[in-house]
Formats: C-alpha cells, sequence, structure tokens
C-alpha cells in the first residue's frame, strides 16, 4: 500500500508539474539547438579562426629595418675618429606562385573545416531528432502504463469484494495483487526512462532548453523514403561526411603543391647605408636562401602521405557509408512492416481478444485469469507497436543524417 500511495504521489507531481512546463516542438527543440548548443557554436568558431587564416595568408611580409650606431677610433695617425651608423632595410618577396598556392591551401582548409561545421551541425540535428522521438516513446510507454496500473487496481478491486463475499478464491486475489504489483513497478521504471531521456535531449539541445519540458505527443509517422539506388545517388551528391572527406582531399592536394612551391629559394630585397667620419656608403642588393641543406623533403613527405590518407579516408567512408544507408534502409522497411502488421493485425486482433476476455469476467462468469492473460497479450503487442514506430522513425532519422536530405513528409498513424 505505501509503494501503491508512493508511486501516485510521484505521478501527481509529474502531472502537475507537466501543466506547469512549457510545451517545445520538434522545429523549436531545432532551433533551440542551432542556437545553443555550444558544440555548433565552437565548430562556428573554427570556420571564423579558418577565415582568418585565409587573411593571414594572403597578407604580405613585413619590411625589416636595422639600425646600428658606434664610435670609431683612430689607430694610426690618417685616421679620423668619430660616430659611425649603419642602417639596413630587408624586405622579402612575396613570390606570387607560393602566395598564391598558400592562399588556395588556407582557401581549402576554410571549405573543409565548414565542411566539417555542417557535419557536426547535422549530427547534432539528428540526435536532437532521435532524443524527440525517444521521449515520444517513453511518454507514449508510461501512458500506457498508467492505463494498464488503472485496469488492473479496478479488477483488483472487484476481486476483493468477489473474494470477501465468497464469490471466488483467494488465490484469485493473491494473483491480483501480484499483477498490479507488477504493473507498478513498470510505471516506475516507466516513469524513469522517461526523465532519462528528456535529460538527454536536454543535453543535445543545450541549456536553452529549460529542464523541466514537455513534447507534444504526435502521430506522424515517416512516408515511404524512396529507393535505395536513389538514396544511394543522394547519399553521393549531399551527405555531408562526404563532403567534409572531399572537402579534406582538396585541402591536402593544395596543402602539397604548397610545400611543393615552398622549395623555391627565398628572395629578399636589401638596401642599406653607412656612415663614418669622413665617409658615406649606400648600397641596394638582394638576399637569396639557397636550399642546400634543407629541400623540405620531410614537409613535402607529409603532405604526400597525409594526400594519400585522405584519398584512402574518403573511399572508405563511401564505402562506410553506402554499407550504413544499405542497413539503414533495410531497418526502415523492416520496422514499416512491423508497424503495419502489428496496427492492422496483430494489435487489433489482442484488444479485441481483451475487449472480450473483460465483460464476461464484469458479469461474474469467469475466472481472474481470463482477463487478466488477454490483457497481457495486448500490452506486449501495444508495446511491441510502441517499440515498432520508434525504431521507424530512428531509421528514418538515420537515412537522412546519412544523405543530408531534408526530412521526408509524414502520415498520420493509425490507432
Amino acid at each position: 500500500m505505501k509503494t501503491k500511495i508512493s508511486l501516485l504521489s510521484l505521478l501527481g507531481l509529474l502531472l502537475c508539474g507537466n501543466a506547469l512546463a512549457d510545451v517545445y516542438s520538434l522545429d523549436q527543440l531545432l532551433e533551440l539547438a542551432r542556437s545553443g548548443n555550444r558544440g555548433l557554436q565552437a565548430s562556428r568558431d573554427a570556420v571564423d579562426a579558418a577565415r582568418a587564416g585565409v587573411t593571414t595568408a594572403g597578407a604580405f611580409p613585413n619590411p625589416e629595418i636595422e639600425y646600428q650606431s658606434g664610435d670609431a677610433k683612430a689607430r694610426s695617425p690618417s685616421g679620423n675618429p668619430g660616430n659611425v651608423k649603419t642602417m639596413t632595410f630587408t624586405q622579402r618577396l612575396d613570390l606570387p606562385w607560393v602566395r598564391s598556392a598558400r592562399i588556395d591551401a588556407a582557401s581549402a582548409n576554410l571549405d573543409a573545416t565548414s565542411a566539417a561545421g555542417r557535419g557536426y551541425e547535422h549530427e547534432v540535428l539528428a540526435s536532437v531528432k532521435l532524443g524527440y522521438y525517444e521521449v515520444l516513446r517513453r511518454q507514449a510507454e508510461l501512458k500506457a502504463a498508467q492505463e494498464d496500473q488503472a485496469l488492473i487496481e479496478a479488477i483488483r478491486t472487484r476481486v476483493s469484494v468477489r473474494v470477501g463475499v465468497g464469490e471466488a478464491p483467494r488465490y484469485e486475489l493473491i494473483k491480483a495483487d501480484a499483477e498490479l504489483l507488477n504493473a507498478q513497478k513498470v510505471t516506475q521504471s516507466t516513469l524513469l526512462r522517461l526523465t532519462q531521456a528528456k535529460a538527454a535531449l536536454r543535453r543535445n539541445v543545450g541549456t536553452g532548453l529549460p529542464a523541466d519540458f514537455e513534447v507534444p505527443a504526435t502521430s506522424q509517422l515517416p512516408l515511404d523514403v524512396g529507393s535505395l539506388p536513389q538514396l544511394r545517388q543522394t547519399l553521393l551528391q549531399r551527405s555531408p561526411d562526404l563532403a567534409q572527406a572531399r572537402a579534406q582531399l582538396t585541402q591536402a592536394e593544395h596543402q602539397l603543391d604548397l610545400q611543393r612551391r615552398m622549395r623555391t629559394p627565398e628572395v629578399a630585397l636589401k638596401a642599406s647605408s653607412d656612415e663614418e667620419p669622413d665617409l658615406k656608403t649606400s648600397r641596394v642588393g638582394i638576399a637569396v636562401t639557397i636550399p642546400l641543406w634543407d629541400r623540405r623533403s620531410g614537409p613535402v613527405g607529409e603532405a604526400s602521405a597525409n594526400l594519400s590518407r585522405a584519398r584512402n579516408l574518403l573511399e572508405q567512408m563511401e564505402f562506410g557509408l553506402g554499407q550504413a544507408l544499405e542497413n539503414a534502409y533495410q531497418q526502415h522497411q523492416i520496422a514499416a512492416a512491423q508497424v503495419n502488421a502489428l496496427e492492422q493485425g496483430m494489435g487489433r486482433e489482442a484488444e479485441a481478444a481483451l475487449k472480450l476476455a473483460e465483460p464476461p469476467y464484469l458479469f461474474a462468469e469467469r475466472a481472474i485469469l481470463d482477463p487478466l492473460d488477454a490483457q497481457r497479450v495486448y500490452r506486449a503487442a501495444r508495446n511491441e507497436l510502441i517499440a515498432a514506430r520508434y525504431e521507424l522513425r530512428a531509421a528514418a532519422v538515420d537515412i537522412e543524417r546519412l544523405t543530408g536530405a531534408l526530412p521526408a513528409p509524414a502520415q498520420e498513424e493509425t490507432h
């Protein structure tokens, strides 16, 4: 009895909290994630940093000015002592072919970082959608568990009356008590899973989502996602992961080109002026860095290996994403078939069996075993339907995440 009272109090608090909590639709949750998820903000900061890197790559080298001053002392009678000064100006030349390669490499890095940011955003939004559907699933399970508990409580009350007047054996009351205790445990565990699902959803959305929130129940299921060949074509064209891998391959190509061009000797213009007590000298010339000891074999080899790595990763990603898409498509087809079968067959038959089993019991014509067994069959089918609907939605989100496509239209569920 204490467990029952405690559970009812917990459910009462939950219902009171739900009445006061703000309700967020899926679109609102996605918008909150775009603006409040710190990971997305960090990815945007990375894009800003890469954009600043392009500016850095296009900057010209600063000139160098060197000034020296000192005293000259005569070491012979003909020498003139006095103050001496030296000023040197050096301007390193930014060779056009090196400068263009450097800017191209920085631009490619910006493209790769932007692609990575878009891919990360896609992952976050997919996680938010999955979290949203997980909350819907747990809400449906909680509602079903509460309905089951209410029905079993009513049955237990009727059994108690019958046992009390001697119309039924006591073992029926024991069985009803056991069924009620199990229903209370199911409700408690379902409530806990709902709380965990909401916490996970809030973690993906960000701090913009309050701790106490609700999501509206929806009866929408994804329509047919299309054929597998069409999805493969969409995957190759619009996948955020493939776009990022291709951008990284382009970045590696430009980086290798830059390292090879940097083998060119560096050239700097130099101008100097020397002032002595009886003489002033001006000089103009160039300084050339001779690639004698370091021919950049290390940076070139590293860039070449990174390019090969990027090619292999792209090929592996194309294969892996293709396999993942096929698995998600098969999962979607299986879930759709399960939903259809449960809605049109097993669920309706089990519900009908339950309805047929209850009236005779209400008129004391049959034992408690019949309605409870019928209800157990109905509960199993209903819970399978709730899980299948979630799996169908999750598979559609997975396909959307892999292909980078927009969400498919939705249709109303049949109840």
